[in-house]
């Protein structure tokens, strides 16, 4: 049986995100829309990575502090962040203040470059180990999905050898969910079906609280 859960607004969702407004809105407009933009996805796995050990929703609330804070996550720039930087960084209350994540973001971006200069491209190294489209599972429940697959630790070894940071085969997981590299929307979910052809929005609005 599935545990998707039917919402006030009379759509079925994953359970995930809860009662949570902002939380449902990532859910149906962002979590699992194919994304191939190479900075994009590039932000995607830095932030995935800084929530290592916290929840989703935590970054998520603290995303426009993290591109505030990183340059808009332009790879170029950051790749020029010098231990002045590093402590500026560490000193800023609106992002996630880890030393050691802050520094693999230095790295990542320094690999990325590397990437984008000498091939393939970030965009095509990740999508070429799913044949370049979506890989559609079919899971009913969410104690189905897996933490982690064969894909997402030959993507992780992959993304390490080449120098990037927390990109560990669970990380990556998430990061492919995310990023519509997998289909891990149940399939009583009403983006199941639609997820692949639905259009990304400008930006989530964050509640006051956040």
């Amino acid at each position: 049986m599935s545990n998707a859960k039917l919402h006030a607004d009379g759509l079925v969702r994953c359970p995930w995100p809860g009662e949570d407004p902002f939380y449902m809105a990532y859910h149906d407009t962002e979590w699992g829309v194919p994304e191939y933009d190479d900075r994009a996805l590039f932000e995607k796995l830095i932030l995935d990575g800084f929530q290592a050990g916290l929840s989703w929703i935590t970054i998520l609330r603290k995303r426009e502090n993290f591109r505030k804070a990183f340059d808009n996550f332009e790879p170029a720039k950051i790749a020029r962040y010098d231990a002045k930087k590093v402590e500026a960084l560490m000193n800023d209350a609106g992002i996630v203040r880890n030393r050691a994540k802050i520094e693999g973001t230095v790295a990542g971006a320094k690999a990325y470059l590397k990437i984008m200069d000498e091939g393939p491209g970030f965009s095509k190294l990740l999508w070429d180990h799913v044949g370049g489209k979506p890989k559609v599972n079919a899971f009913k429940t969410t104690k189905s999905v897996p933490a982690s697959t064969p894909v997402s630790i030959a993507v992780s070894k992959d993304l390490a050898s080449r120098g990037f940071k927390f990109v560990g085969p669970t990380i990556v997981y998430a990061f492919m969910q995310a990023t519509g590299i997998v289909n891990d929307h149940l399939i009583s979910c009403h983006c199941y079906d639609t997820c692949g052809t639905a259009k990304r929005p400008k930006k989530l609005k964050v509640p006051k609280k956040a």
